[in-house]
């Protein structure tokens, strides 16, 4: 495919001429270099501060020293195990969940689907203050049942990692569930099949591959969790604490190096997987034949029953940290109060000030990002588009904890040209930006994809440039992939946190950052309302711009009619 639509305007701005092998090279190395220096670059420090001894010696001395230290051992130990069996239930319930909503008839589809998509809208810590304000030492369950439930440590991380990953699980496995070829289900009944059969012969072989990709993708987000493990890990280490430990609490920046390595690893070999059974999963075909759901209260009753529950529990656990920023001393005193609100601690209500300018600074950064690199991979050749579309999804595979790590230890020298960003709000925003970077980018390949490559084909037969095509034609047909993509980078910005908690500086402070911070403070009431806060702007910003796109397309409708 053509870069004309770049080369065009490039060609002309010198005085020799290149070929379009040397232009598309060109192209290629500029689109590069951004993801050079705000990706691999802090990657290789990290490599290198865990190698690299203050001597001038290279060596695995610090792997070696870590390794042998049976702290770590069990923190590793600890992590494997919960992100296990977090991940297993997570995608126990995604499934079921997901097969609720896609293969029964059981009522209110549309409020189950919102209610498991709540968490997107909160920083991941708000499950685990939920869990806390319910099951904790002081919580209400403990304190009115007068049960002495010990929530903290491997349970607590584990209900909370699992109510966090619910909807990224639930939205894969939606997905791989949404269409059946009915001819399978027939020819299964008429075989003598009942209904356990079918499902176990006919439903799990079809979704394998969407599982296996909840399994890998629910593995790789409970691994790098970090602030759920904050709240509630108590006792219980895990290498995401450990390395906020190591750099923020001894500033040994060389162990932290080396468990940025080690989380890395797991994370990438579950992206890598991922990617692959992903590609393996196979599509409907042309000739197939819609499944049409039946009505069976013996599969719907039950079903409908799960879905509460587990609306219930979101519910619950999000729910009561807004009723607790609104009590006067949960839970001793209930009467309603909107003192909390109030933030007096340093800052105040700065920091939801700094996170609405990082997020809207990442949304529109991170969609021209996306967008950019993924025309350009389009257009490059074939061995060029490999290259540079490996390169744009790697940040996949990259803990927000160890691409934090690397910008600190990239950025904050001297020596950097870059420098200035340290300290600064734009850092925080490009920060998210490319950990958020692959995601964004596949976003914006598909919406490519799905354009009829006649359109643009007609508009070069006209006489039309490829830059005007890509501006006139393109562009207008990918807007709302765009739009989904500056709502996907300004929803993320406003709740990561592992992310970001190397890089906050006195008036930098991101809002989801302060909840953690009021946390530690025990401050559980203000951290509460903070957290509430977030999800009112998150969901406000949301309601407002797809109020305006609606308005928008409307008004536009009937401009072309009239």
């Amino acid at each position: 495919m053509s870069t004309d639509f770049i080369a065009e305007p490039m060609a002309r701005s010198f005085r020799w001429r290149f070929g379009r092998g040397q232009i598309e090279i060109l192209i290629a190395l500029l689109a590069a270099l951004p993801l050079v220096v705000f990706v691999l670059y802090p990657l290789w420090m990290i490599l290198r501060e865990s190698i690299h001894h203050p001597d001038g010696r290279w060596g695995l001395d610090y792997y070696d020293l870590y390794i042998r230290d049976p702290h770590f051992r069990q923190a590793l130990f600890n992590t494997l195990t919960v992100s296990f069996w977090a991940t297993l239930a997570t995608v126990f319930i995604a499934f079921g969940y997901a097969y609720a909503l896609k293969r029964t008839k059981v009522p209110g589809k549309w409020l189950w689907h919102s209610v498991i998509l709540l968490p997107l809208f909160a920083p991941s810590l708000i499950q685990a203050l939920g869990v806390q304000f319910l099951l904790g030492r002081n919580g209400i369950v403990n304190r009115y049942l007068g049960t002495d439930i010990d929530i903290y440590g491997f349970w607590g991380i584990l209900i909370s990692n699992v109510l966090y990953g619910l909807p990224h699980a639930y939205l894969v496995l939606s997905v791989a569930l949404s269409g059946a070829d009915a001819r399978l289900y027939d020819a299964a009944k008429m075989l003598g099949a009942g209904g356990f059969k079918r499902f176990s012969s006919v439903t799990l072989p079809a979704a394998r591959y969407g599982i296996l990709s909840a399994i890998f993708l629910g593995f790789a987000i409970n691994i790098s969790e970090f602030g759920n493990p904050m709240v509630l890990g108590g006792d219980y280490n895990v290498l995401a604490t450990e390395i906020y430990n190591q750099v923020a609490g001894q500033a040994n920046f060389h162990l932290g190096a080396v468990i940025g390595v080690l989380l890395l690893l797991p994370v990438l070999l579950s992206v890598v997987a991922e990617k692959w059974i992903a590609r393996r999963q196979t599509t409907i075909s042309a000739q197939a034949t819609p499944y049409r759901l039946e009505r069976s209260w013996w599969v719907d009753g039950p079903m409908l029953f799960f879905l509460g529950g587990i609306a219930i529990a979101i519910i619950a656990v999000m729910g009561v940290v807004v009723v607790a920023s609104l009590t006067r001393l949960w839970p001793y005193n209930l009467s309603f109060t909107l003192q909390h609100y109030s933030l007096d601690v340093p800052g105040g209500y700065g920091a939801l000030w700094v996170s609405l300018k990082m997020s809207l600074m990442a949304a529109a950064i991170g969609v021209v990002v996306a967008t950019m690199g993924a025309l350009i991979v389009q257009k490059l050749s074939s061995r060029l588009r490999q290259v540079l579309y490996l390169l744009s999804v790697v940040p996949a595979a990259v803990p927000g904890m160890v691409l934090g790590l690397g910008y600190v230890l990239a950025f904050n020298n001297l020596s950097t040209p870059v420098y200035w960003l340290y300290g600064t709000v734009l850092l925080l925003s490009l920060c998210t930006v490319y950990h958020y970077h692959a995601q964004a980018f596949l976003i914006a390949t598909t919406g490519l994809k799905q354009i009829d490559g006649g359109l643009q084909e007609a508009s070069q037969t006209l006489g039309a440039s490829m830059l005007h095509t890509t501006r006139h034609v393109t562009l207008p047909l990918i807007g709302p992939a765009m739009l989904s993509i500056s709502m996907f980078y300004f929803m993320h910005s406003m709740v990561t946190i592992s992310a970001l908690i190397f890089l906050v500086a006195p008036g930098t402070t991101p809002a989801a950052i302060s909840v953690l911070l009021l946390n530690d403070a025990g401050n559980l009431p203000q951290a509460a309302a903070f957290a509430t806060i977030i999800m009112a702007a998150i969901i406000s910003v949301i309601l407002t711009v797809k109020g305006l796109a609606w308005f928008g397309g409307r008004f536009l409708r009937q401009r072309r009619v009239g």
